[in-house]
């Protein structure tokens, strides 16, 4: 009898425990830590390998983390390693790690028509940043057939194309990389399975286009992608109410046009007299477009970066340090972060109090995440930075670049992966981990869960600024 009270008494303070301490934040990455060791042991299964490959122990955990977060940074050749099977599982945990646990988990619970309880329906507001529960469910339901039918349509088309244009001359080669080269654009992983990325294909401008128009399907956020679906479509709320778009979609669809002008003006500008004078105008035009939106967070590229100017090489790395919009496949401090921050320069400036945009305000602590995730990211970048030029003996804007491309999950690199120390590999694997879950997730994962009113303010004091 007392030790069944004893069992029960026990069991209560478990649940106690863990409904006051676990949040939904560290239940996520503690589940993004899981897929990594699942995804390394899957790594050293025979059945997935080239015969006779050889990777140390530190090489296959940089490459499971590398997955999980979809940056597609590696320390050895892929095609040597893994086999035709090692590749479909890559496309697998590309879908995991794309588009989020929670989601793909959901999924199933959906097609099993198994009930979704509200501590599920937190963790999912939580693994793909959401303010509110209502509507969670449906945004996945959603933005899953959306992603989904993205990538099996152009896993179609680009079959289809590369038996037309002769890039392969089997069906069941044409077949399994155009649905490598669709899944991988969409969920933004940049790995490299055949040793040339991309570059067979730097003059076929239909099948950049699409490659671009696909990362930006994967990088512009998944709310938005509901909400275009339901503008497209319905052009009405539930409601019967004309549709609008969320602040939130409106911002993300803003950054994202300012981010990609901005970046194409850039690099052709910087690259037309350099890298870029032997080719045609179309083609200088649509190398500029695609490294600008690759740099966001996909990965692929056309050229050896070694080529490109040191000044391109630093506009790569902003434009990888930024990455994608908050809710979708992509890391970095995101896009919304910039132009909050940017708004408020511009309001500032302007001797504004509130920060306006499209007849709405942003919400004061909005503008305190920004500048808090902005800031930190910011030092915790210089601080690799610094790490690595102490303990690696590649150039600076090497480093600066792999740091960049880990924190924004990109993939692009000078090829120093490989030859990273231990300590080094460790960096690029945290920094690329912090990418994935972001950086205000991090915080919250040393933070409790409600913040203490101090119940008393202190009197304000003016000081000089500038």
């Amino acid at each position: 009898m007392n030790l069944e009270r004893s069992y029960w008494l026990l069991k209560r303070k478990y649940q106690r425990f863990s409904a006051s301490s676990i949040t939904s934040i560290q239940v996520i990455v503690s589940y993004y830590l899981l897929m990594t060791v699942v995804s390394f042991i899957l790594f050293n299964l025979p059945f997935f390998r080239e015969p006779d490959s050889h990777v140390g122990v530190m090489d296959l955990i940089f490459m499971a983390v590398s997955t999980v977060s979809v940056t597609g940074l590696t320390t050895f050749d892929i095609n040597s390693v893994f086999n035709d099977r090692g590749v479909v599982l890559l496309e697998i945990l590309f879908q995991i790690g794309g588009l989020g646990i929670m989601m793909i988990s959901t999924f199933f619970f959906i097609v099993s028509k198994r009930r979704i309880s509200l501590k599920q329906r937190q963790l999912i507001m939580a693994d793909m940043n959401q303010p509110r529960l209502s509507g969670i469910v449906r945004l996945i339901r959603v933005t899953l057939a959306i992603l989904i039918y993205f990538q099996v349509f152009f896993g179609i088309v680009f079959s289809l194309y590369f038996i037309y244009r002769g890039y392969y001359e089997s069906w069941g080669k044409a077949i399994f990389y155009g649905f490598y080269q669709s899944i991988s654009a969409v969920t933004n992983s940049g790995f490299d399975v055949t040793g040339d990325s991309i570059m067979p294909f730097a003059q076929d401008y239909p099948f950049l286009l699409i490659i671009m128009f696909l990362i930006f399907i994967g990088g512009i956020g998944f709310p938005v992608l509901m909400e275009i679906r339901e503008w497209l479509f319905y052009k009405k709320t539930k409601h019967g109410l004309p549709f609008r778009f969320s602040l939130f979609s409106k911002l993300a669809l803003l950054s994202f046009v300012l981010l990609f002008v901005g970046g194409t003006l850039l690099i052709y500008l910087l690259e037309k007299d350099h890298l870029f004078q032997g080719m045609s105008g179309v083609q200088q035009w649509i190398t500029s477009m695609f490294y600008s939106m690759t740099t966001r967070n996909a990965g692929l590229q056309l050229n050896d970066l070694n080529d490109f100017q040191v000044t391109t090489l630093m506009v790569f790395s902003v434009l990888m340090f930024i990455g994608c919009s908050p809710s979708s496949v992509g890391g970095g401090v995101r896009t919304t972060t910039i132009i909050i921050l940017g708004l408020y320069m511009y309001s500032f400036i302007k001797s504004e109090t509130n920060i306006n945009i499209f007849g709405r305000r942003i919400d004061d602590d909005d503008l305190k995440k920004s500048v808090v995730v902005f800031n930190l990211s910011l030092i915790m970048c210089f601080f690799a930075v610094l790490f690595l030029s102490a303990t690696e003996s590649h150039p600076l804007i090497a480093i600066i670049v792999e740091v960049a491309s880990a924190f924004g999950t990109t993939g692009l690199s000078l090829g120093i992966t490989a030859s990273l120390s231990l300590s080094g590999k460790i960096m690029i694997a945290l920094l690329m981990f912090i990418g994935r879950i972001g950086m205000l997730y991090t915080l919250i994962l040393f933070v409790p869960k409600e913040t203490r009113d101090q119940g008393y303010e202190y009197p304000s004091e003016k000081i000089i600024i500038g």
